[in-house]
């Protein structure tokens, strides 16, 4: 995984612009190549702004195919501002723990390379997988917060940097990670 750049809209448009990859999105999926290119250029503002963000995700076997996106965002939920984990995969890289890896590999930059006390995530009440994922990556589901007009509450999950450090003890890493670092 790496911090995105402007050449990725291409890649972005695909994954983000594909029905299948948002079954879960009220929004839908991208309509266009122009849609793609204004959010990366958000995307692009906000590491400028915040020295966090979205990032590119490939696998190291073939790291010239990116396989998703995801990162951690500064987003408004209420009067509050949170740090919010999110990721959306191609439907190739779908069942094969690689979102698990991802967050988890997340989160060790979240707390430890950024300093964050709390990451927190959303999820539509009827993405099972995507809760799982956040589960085993140590968050702790919260509550629920209505962030769509018009549509059933998100699932709000979080997770602390003390109970990070917990959860990193005592789960068991994969031994060779299947995705690039930085």
């Amino acid at each position: 995984m790496r911090p995105v750049h402007a050449d990725d809209v291409h890649d972005l448009f695909r994954i983000y612009g594909d029905p299948e990859t948002n079954t879960f999105n009220p929004a839908g999926p991208y309509p266009n190549l122009a849609f793609a290119r204004q959010r990366l250029m958000q995307w692009l503002d906000g590491w400028r702004l915040n020295g966090i963000g979205e990032m590119a995700i490939y696998d190291k076997q073939r790291p010239q195919d990116v396989i998703g996106f995801g990162g951690i965002s500064v987003r408004a939920l209420g009067e509050r501002q949170t740090f919010n984990l999110g990721y959306r995969f191609a439907t190739v890289a779908w069942g094969k723990g690689l979102a698990t890896e991802f967050c988890l590999r997340l989160l060790d930059y979240a707390f430890d390379e950024q300093g964050l006390e709390k990451v927190t995530a959303l999820v539509r009440a009827n993405h099972h997988a995507s809760q799982r994922v956040l589960l085993k990556a140590g968050l702790a589901l919260r509550g629920v917060v209505a962030d769509v007009p018009d549509e059933a509450p998100s699932l709000f999950y979080d997770l602390k940097r003390e109970e990070w450090q917990r959860h990193r003890q005592q789960m068991l890493r994969p031994q060779k990670s299947r995705l690039i670092g930085f």
